[in-house]
């Protein structure tokens, strides 16, 4: 590794914490990866037409809003 990256991993995360900063960093970009993965297989797997919402969006939202008791505001 580069001695300025080195640096700047011991400036973050402790000369003692290098590994554990790195195996949190690597876990994030998989966890992020994978992610981009999900949305990209999800992609088109709804139709075009054919919804609830399809004539008027906004008032479909507002009407899941107002139905949902949890919801405070």
């Amino acid at each position: 590794m580069d001695d300025a990256l080195v640096a700047e991993l011991d400036r973050r995360a402790g000369s003692r914490q290098r590994s554990a900063f790195i195996e949190a960093a690597v876990r994030q970009v998989l966890d992020d990866e994978q992610r981009w993965e999900d949305v990209e297989g999800a992609l088109g797997s709804i139709s075009d037409t054919g919804h609830e919402w399809d004539s008027n969006p906004a008032a479909w939202v507002q009407q899941q809003r107002r139905g949902d008791d949890r919801r405070a505001g």
